[in-house]
């Protein structure tokens, strides 16, 4: 309790109302797949010595997180677009990222799969790393003086175009009266330390290029504070009396035909906070979804020397080299491995880099359908166990191809989950990186349903709540089904967890079932599961400040209060049954639930209990004849 030592007067804040609990975010979808370029983490990477004799040097690991994007755009610029993963292997990831945002869904985390060469002990092969990245020499040297490197591995790096080119300011040097003497003296203006000045006793000609002799660095002189020249032995000199042209350059990534990134302003020295090797640098560039960077080879050239090798017409155009790994991905790359907590060059990959990331709800593998027999019930039971092992995550599973109804309830078979939900059939959509022939009707490309599930689950939530079911909702962005479920054969595969996915004549393409994947009567209902999820989530995440506090009745009477407070909001969304708050749910923290045991081992049991909604999945009107003159009670 607070000591009150001295005479005087104490004013303390106190509460008089029970702390409470805000729902977690339900319509977050993370999704892991291989895309066509884009962020991916890797350990580092070795490379083997410049000249004979010399010693191999290696680049620090790309620790980075599956980024978030809000829009198809943002997902465009981070991962390249829609194009094919290799030649006729669609871009399943883009293609279902672009189905969740025309459906309704609002924010996607996106892990990108890589299939990574590996070592006999299963381990990503530094040794191989090199071979993945496409990469251009700057300058005619052998070795060259430094490289353009993809930012990220894949054959796509080649289709990364580098155009460098300089921009000559006016005059930097003017004259200016000596604090002393109050004669003019030669200054430098406008630039700053670390920026590059070509001297020259006139402007030269716009289009030819800088004279590496003329060249010098601007440097801060630390006796008087002012600004100087480094001269080319390193030796300060002062500011001549002639002309300075501030020479900066830009740089320009192009790939395809949307993306063209321009970074103006461009700085050789690595002192000036605009440098080249600042702005595009490996790790931490300023913009975390640059398309390349430079790294040096050897060590630090001069700026003169760099700034010509920059300029050299052999050091523009096109990225060469780079690969697609072992070219096919394996389960266990979808999959991913932890981050090693001993080494903090092991990141974490796959699905299992969406497992830091609290906000998903929803977690989708689009590639997985397109795998077949062993190994995509392989694949399938990684997403399961991911989304089970994380425990407030939902799975959207996605069937095989071209299954027929024998075979898609032979493929639901195989497995037995509360936390995923099976979707039947693909569904086909038009080509968007096709250009049909004239007088040819469009080409169409089947896709698996799961993004187009989980942007309906995301619009159901926002406009409803998750204790609706996602189901009775409209297809958007679909030519047709690739195969057409029946009123009969649905009676076969709604029974078993499979939910259909039908065309209406008059009502659109609608997701017509809302099951589990599970043989549990408790937890049929995908809206069901999610509801206790929401729950369960949410009062997680809003009653830590409980540990460590008291164990006792004030502890335990502020815990009921704060659910119950929860509870009957939820309440009254609609999501639980029962005219009365009593009879839609109760909470008991008390005695009744704690032992004296409980109590001496510093265990807090709460009881809770609730009445869910479930979907009125059948239904029936019963009607009858009757006689006019039948009397009525």
């Amino acid at each position: 309790m607070p000591e009150y030592l001295t005479p005087g007067v104490y004013v303390e804040e106190t509460s008089f109302r029970a702390r409470s609990i805000e729902g977690v975010p339900t319509s977050t979808v993370g999704m892991a797949g291989l895309t066509h370029y884009g962020p991916v983490p890797y350990p580092a990477v070795r490379f083997p010595a410049a000249q004979p004799g010399g010693q191999p040097t290696s680049l620090p690991p790309m620790l980075v997180e599956p980024p978030l994007v809000t829009s198809f755009s943002e997902f465009d610029r981070a991962f390249a677009g829609m194009g094919d993963i290799t030649p006729g292997t669609p871009n399943y990831a883009a293609l279902s990222a672009r189905a969740f945002f025309s459906n309704g869904g609002r924010r996607l985390y996106v892990s990108r799969v890589f299939p990574w060469a590996r070592t006999d002990d299963g381990e990503i092969d530094p040794d191989q790393l090199d071979g993945c990245f496409a990469r251009r020499d700057v300058g005619t040297a052998t070795p060259p003086v430094a490289q353009w490197r993809a930012r990220w591995p894949g054959e796509a790096g080649r289709e990364i175009q580098v155009q460098v080119a300089f921009v000559r300011s006016k005059n930097v040097i003017v004259s200016r009266p000596d604090p002393q003497t109050n004669q003019p003296v030669p200054a430098l203006t406008g630039v700053q330390p670390g920026s590059l000045v070509e001297l020259a006793a006139q402007a030269p000609p716009d289009n030819t290029p800088p004279q590496t002799a003329n060249l010098r660095v601007i440097v801060l002189d630390p006796q008087d504070g002012t600004l100087k020249l480094e001269g080319q032995n390193g030796q300060l000199e002062a500011v001549p009396d002639s002309q300075g042209f501030h020479i900066q350059l830009t740089v320009t990534f192009a790939m395809g035909a949307s993306r063209n990134d321009v970074y103006t302003g461009l700085a050789i020295d690595p002192r000036h906070p605009r440098s080249v090797l600042r702005i595009l640098q490996q790790v931490h560039p300023v913009d975390e979804l640059s398309l390349a960077w430079l790294r040096i080879t050897g060590a630090d050239p001069p700026a003169a020397g760099l700034l010509a090798a920059l300029l050299a017409p052999e050091s523009q155009g096109y990225l060469t080299g780079g690969s697609n790994g072992t070219g096919e991905a394996a389960p266990r790359d979808f999959e991913g491995e932890e981050a090693n907590p001993d080494d903090a060059g092991h990141p974490a990959t796959g699905l299992n880099a969406l497992a830091t990331i609290d906000d998903i709800a929803i977690v989708i593998m689009p590639d997985a359908g397109s795998l077949e027999g062993d190994v995509a019930r392989t694949a399938v039971d990684a997403l399961i166990g991911h989304c089970e092992r994380l425990r407030y995550r939902m799975a959207i599973v996605d069937p095989p191809p071209d299954q027929s109804i024998s075979g898609i309830r032979q493929f639901r078979s195989q497995f037995d989950s509360t936390y995923a939900a099976l979707y039947y059939p693909w569904l086909e959509i038009l080509d968007p990186n096709a250009r049909p022939d004239p007088g040819t009707p469009p080409p169409r490309i089947p896709l698996p349903p799961s993004g187009f599930v989980a942007g309906i689950y995301a619009r159901s939530d926002i406009e409803r709540g998750v204790h609706k079911a996602p189901a009775n909702e409209v297809l958007l962005g679909l030519t047709r089904f690739q195969a057409n479920v029946t009123f009969d054969r649905q009676a076969v595969l709604n029974p078993e967890g499979i939910n259909a996915l039908r065309f209406f004549e008059g009502r659109a393409n609608r997701v017509w079932g809302a099951r589990t994947m599970s043989s549990d009567p408790e937890w049929k209902y995908v809206n069901v599961r999610r509801l206790f999820i929401y729950l369960e989530h949410s009062i997680d995440k809003a009653t830590q400040w409980a540990v460590f506090e008291p164990n006792n009745e004030r502890l335990w009477a502020s815990i009921r209060q704060t659910i119950e407070d929860f509870l009957r909001v939820v309440w009254r969304s609609g999501a639980l049954m029962g005219t009365r708050a009593e009879e839609a749910f109760f909470v008991r923290c008390d005695r009744t639930t704690m032992s004296q045991n409980d109590l001496d081992n510093g265990r807090l049991i709460c009881l809770i209990g609730v009445a869910p909604t479930y979907p009125a999945e059948f239904v029936i009107f019963r009607i009858g004849q009757w006689t006019a003159d039948a009397e009525r009670n």
